[in-house]
């Protein structure tokens, strides 16, 4: 069974192409769960067998992660924020908590976007607190297509080197899982002493 749904997925990714690793990979990034594993193991082992081009691949995956991210970022921004500068009282949201959150994201939102896309479960949900808070776009989009990027990488990599072995595939998601997780920690300790040996403002 799982061999059969592993060659659907082939022809599926293979027939729609580059196109439709765009606009799967673009759901994946918004609040729809769609795993990414789906898309781009199979992406990488196509391009491993020559029937896709691995540059096209990272390009399709990240731009639509960029769309995906984008819209979710949108909607926090244009609609999320003037409902809870409203309304927000109601839920506990006061105007002092958005404040915070916009200062938060103007001194840590890179790193929160960037270590936000390795996580599972949390990659589709981080573009929402960065439109509330605000975040500039310039640097919303640069640190969200540079985690897109590094995560799509690693898939399009494990499918390249074992797509062809499901049994390895099964074995070694965990394991990028956890490795995903593993950097994000170290990243965010290195932040942390970095941040701890900055000056203080007096401003």
């Amino acid at each position: 069974m799982l061999h059969e749904f592993v060659d659907w997925v082939l022809a599926t990714v293979d027939g729609w192409g580059y196109a439709g690793i765009f606009v799967l990979m673009s759901i994946e990034s918004s609040l729809i769960p769609f795993p990414s594993e789906v898309v781009l193991i199979p992406a990488g082992y196509l391009a491993y067998q020559g029937s896709m081009n691995l540059a096209m691949i990272m390009l399709a995956a990240v731009l639509g992660s960029l769309l995906g991210a984008f819209i979710n970022y949108g909607f926090a921004l244009l609609v999320g924020r003037p409902f809870l500068e409203r309304y927000g009282k109601y839920f506990f949201v006061r105007p002092a908590l958005l404040h915070k959150t916009d200062a938060f994201f103007l001194r840590h939102g890179a790193i929160s976007t960037f270590t936000g896309r390795l996580i599972p479960g949390i990659r589709q949900l981080v573009s929402l607190p960065a439109g509330l808070g605000r975040m500039p776009i310039g640097t919303f989009a640069l640190y969200t297509g540079v985690g897109a990027g590094l995560w799509s990488a690693v898939l399009v990599a494990l499918g390249y080197f074992i797509g062809g072995n499901e049994q390895l595939i099964m074995e070694n998601l965990p394991l990028v899982t956890g490795g995903a997780l593993a950097f994000v920690g170290l990243t965010l300790a290195t932040y942390y002493l970095w941040q701890r040996r900055q000056p203080v403002s007096t401003d």
